[in-house]
């Protein structure tokens, strides 16, 4: 396991976001990101496997399923910090892997589900 402290490791997070492409940060509304340390036991009972890690989650209502004048909370994205600081192998790895993560959840917030996704 490495190191990265929560302010870096925030930062990591905001880069991440700022690095997305224009078109897609554009569609970003009511959103917020976050860092929590490690996902609660009702994020955990979410995998398949309870062996793996959860890296992130995405709590919210995808876009596609969305209907006009819907009043809804802002969806919220989660990244958590003990899960990827215990898979990363190194300060490099960890920011990938943030990356990685933050594009992942993104595209659930636009409707796709695991199976449709690299990340």
């Amino acid at each position: 396991m490495i190191f990265i402290s929560s302010d870096t490791f925030e930062q990591l997070v905001e880069k991440a976001l700022d690095e997305l492409p224009k078109q897609f940060a554009d569609l970003l509304h009511n959103i917020a990101v976050i860092v929590e340390e490690e996902p609660s036991p009702a994020d955990r009972d979410l995998l398949e496997d309870p062996g793996h890690e959860l890296l992130g989650i995405y709590r919210g209502t995808p876009l596609p399923e969305r209907s006009y004048g819907m009043t809804l909370m802002p969806d919220q994205i989660a990244i958590f910090r003990g899960p990827i600081l215990r898979i990363a192998q190194s300060r490099y790895d960890a920011h990938r892997q943030i990356r990685d993560t933050v594009i992942h959840e993104l595209g659930h917030y636009f409707g796709l589900d695991d199976e449709e996704m690299i990340y």
